[in-house]
């Protein structure tokens, strides 16, 4: 026999071992699929046997809340307290959850520190369920593919907070999208979500493919085309995995008008999409009196904004710098002038983010000028926004900014980052007046500090008094009104 015929022969053989070894393999499979078919509906049948108990125990259905950092002093918890309080009001014959990972405080300390925070008092009590595994969602624990990481331990997370209480509604409210077919699928809730960010953007990858240094795209790989590329790859098949899992959703909240395209765009559901502005507390903010500054000696820049690295800080204090050397240069006044940076720390690592700040005023030679308050009191806060000239933004697309609202409401003139929210939401005119400044850059942010103090204060007072009555589209009774509108066909398909 020739080579050629033992190759052919050979490869006979293997085609023929191959066929043989087809038809139990497919069986295999076949078989492993329907196994891991029947334990997910056995899972699904335990899970929905759990909460038929308890409701026939309670004898009310329950809306659950998935907010790991509820204690923490943002934002979106504030939206979360202000959206309990609408369903309380108007639902009383059912029963609300919170799924929170701060494990060092008790209920009530929760409660109270919403009251002392953000001036809430819900109607009446909500329980609190306490997971013990929230370190898988902390950035920290994956210095590398960090999103993945906090998307695949929310889903751990998410795996805790179902099997220690299944509800019949389940509402995502801090941007753990992957938790939604887990408890769409596995629990037989309904799901709802209030985005108030997007895990990933089209900008995210722009600043990639652009090669731009952020804070989320550090020096070594905006410098390097090969890992640029790879990470691009990485987003895109990311940006796919996660509108996969946001559009399990049967209700979408987002909080901006630049919130609302990308989640468009990624998750691909517009009729069940809906902007709903995040509960601004500006009738708090109304007693502080809107009176003529000409005659101040000391004009202070107020920043209320918890300390992430995206807030960026660090750029404030550098356009604090500048604009206390050109004011020296031109008319020796550094003493006039101080910035206050209010905002809440979450963790260790918001912490020791607020000592690099500070080694930075040092470093800068500011340090004098500088003020940090930490987790304040909302009466402090309000006495700072009383006594502040301006207020500062710099977060580049910050997805709605409350901070910004807030100021305005204060009769502040509000410096904003022009981008995102406030760029097309919030700092627009009004009647035809002007309400703040836009900048993006230290440059700009220096240069529209120094033409704020330089306007005559009755200009100041004008653009004061536009923007104090341009914000009351973002009163807590507007969210009400807005969040209960958009909620009503979920809360409608729960059995009471």
């Amino acid at each position: 026999m020739s080579g050629h015929d033992q190759l052919v022969h050979c490869l006979c053989e293997v085609t023929r071992l191959l066929w043989k070894l087809l038809l139990p393999l497919v069986f295999l499979c076949v078989l492993l699929i329907a196994v891991l078919v029947l334990l997910v509906l056995a899972l699904r049948f335990w899970l929905q046997s759990n909460r038929n108990a308890r409701r026939a125990r309670d004898g009310h259905p329950t809306v659950a809340f998935f907010h790991p950092y509820c204690n923490a002093g943002g934002g979106g918890e504030r939206v979360l307290w202000c959206a309990i309080r609408a369903l309380q009001n108007r639902y009383a014959d059912i029963n609300f959850v919170v799924y929170t990972g701060d494990l060092g405080v008790t209920s009530q300390q929760i409660l109270d520190g919403a009251r002392r925070r953000f001036n809430i008092v819900l109607p009446r009590p909500v329980q609190f369920v306490f997971l013990r595994h929230r370190l898988l969602v902390e950035p920290s624990l994956f210095p590398h593919f960090t999103l993945l990481g906090q998307s695949v331990g929310s889903i751990f997370l998410g795996w805790e907070a179902l099997m220690e209480f299944v509800p019949d509604l389940y509402i995502d409210s801090m941007g753990y999208a992957f938790t939604l077919p887990l408890f769409r699928y596995l629990g037989g809730c309904r799901v709802g979500s209030y985005v108030h960010y997007p895990t990933i953007s089209t900008d995210m990858l722009s600043v990639v493919r652009e090669r731009n240094p952020r804070f989320n795209n550090p020096d070594y790989v905006s410098n390097s085309l090969f890992l640029s590329a790879l990470k691009v790859v990485y987003y895109c098949l990311f940006a796919l995995l996660y509108g996969t899992a946001g559009s399990c959703s049967d209700l979408i909240m987002v909080n901006s008008s630049w919130t609302l395209d990308h989640i468009l765009s990624l998750w691909r559901a517009p009729n069940r999409t809906s902007v709903v502005y995040p509960p601004c507390d500006v009738s708090a903010f109304l007693d502080i009196p809107l009176e003529d500054d000409g005659g101040r000696r000391c004009h202070s820049i107020v920043s209320v904004g918890q300390f992430r690295p995206e807030k960026d800080h660090r750029l404030q204090i550098r356009v604090f710098k500048k604009v206390l050397d050109r004011r020296r240069a031109c008319m020796g006044a550094r003493d006039t002038l101080k910035l206050v940076l209010i905002g809440g720390c979450r963790n260790q690592e918001d912490e020791d983010r607020v000592l690099i700040l500070r080694g930075l005023c040092q470093q800068l030679g500011v340090a004098d000028r500088v003020e940090f308050k930490l987790n304040v009191s909302f009466e402090e806060l309000k006495r700072e926004m009383g006594e502040a000239t301006i207020g500062l933004h710099t977060m580049w697309n910050e997805h709605f900014g409350i901070g910004v609202v807030e100021c305005m409401a204060a009769g502040k003139v509000i410096l904003a980052h022009k981008s995102g929210g406030p760029k097309l939401d919030i700092v627009v005119p009004f009647e035809g007046g002007q309400t703040g400044f836009l900048a993006d850059d230290e440059d700009s942010y220096a240069e529209a500090i120094e033409r704020i103090l330089a306007l005559p204060s009755a200009s100041r007072l004008e653009i004061r008094r536009n923007a104090r009555q341009s914000v009351a589209r973002f009163s807590d009774q507007e969210f009400d009104a807005c969040f209960l509108a958009a909620m009503e066909p979920l809360m409608g398909t729960l059995e009471r």
